[in-house]
């Protein structure tokens, strides 16, 4: 039998496993495709899954919506322990397979728990005016000579102006909450404007800090359009392992 996975947890956060050792049902909860979530018990840890039909997981099913309830089941997980999100659409082959995987990465995922146990992400989506605005500047590659160079002078000109900006931002907003750790992102909109993705890692129990820290922000950056969401599982903080093939 397949398993899609959906997130490693806190084999502790589920006393149904405490006389298991073969995978158990966790009741009242669906994955993707309206599959019965199991917990799949594996040293210390748990891996959440579902049985997986490759013949039934077509590319058609596995959509936007598949996607969404890939994301609440690892939600919903995560109001009970500490998780580490799999990306979507991780199988495992059958149950051999999940436990070599688990076996041989077990202290990478279990310093990963211990390191974000009790944490949480937070994501605030940034929208300021861009500071070169018009046309996204390019290079003219059909210039030469003189109007070749001045083209790339003024490219690069307005990449640094923006690069500044972002840096100006991000460290603002870093100094407004404080995070432990954060991951930020930033480009150019279609609609002309800079976008900062911002994800911020904060200890679970400040999340009510947190959002009254949001209120503020958004009263002093009023030329910045700010959006919060959260908490979330920390998916930007799961500190990837690729382990050699052999």
């Amino acid at each position: 039998m397949a398993w899609y996975a959906y997130c490693i947890a806190e084999k502790q956060a589920f006393p149904e496993l405490e006389r298991h050792r073969r995978p158990v049902p966790l009741n009242q909860v669906t994955g993707v495709l309206g599959n019965q979530i199991f917990l799949f018990p594996a040293s210390d840890l748990a891996v959440v899954v579902s049985e997986h039909d490759p013949a039934e997981a077509t590319a058609e099913k596995m959509n936007q919506m598949a996607q969404r309830d890939h994301a609440r089941v690892i939600s919903d997980c995560f109001k009970l322990s500490t998780v580490l999100p799999f990306r979507f659409n991780t199988v495992f082959q059958d149950d051999d397979a999940l436990r070599r995987s688990v076996r041989s990465n077990q202290r990478h995922f279990q310093a990963n728990v211990e390191r974000l146990r009790g944490k949480a992400e937070m994501h605030i989506k940034l929208l300021v005016d861009d500071t070169c605005p018009g046309k996204m500047p390019g290079v003219m590659r059909d210039c030469v000579g003189k109007e070749y160079l001045t083209s790339l002078r003024e490219s690069a000109s307005r990449q640094r102006e923006r690069q500044s900006r972002a840096r100006a931002l991000s460290v603002q907003m870093h100094r407004m909450f404080l995070p432990l750790a954060e991951e930020i992102t930033c480009k150019r909109t279609d609609s002309g404007k800079m976008l900062l993705d911002i994800a911020h890692l904060i200890d679970h129990k400040c999340v009510e800090r947190y959002q009254n820290k949001y209120s503020t922000a958004t009263l002093e950056m009023k030329d910045c359009s700010m959006q919060l969401s959260g908490p979330w599982p920390p998916y930007h903080f799961v500190q990837r392992h690729h382990p050699a093939t052999a």
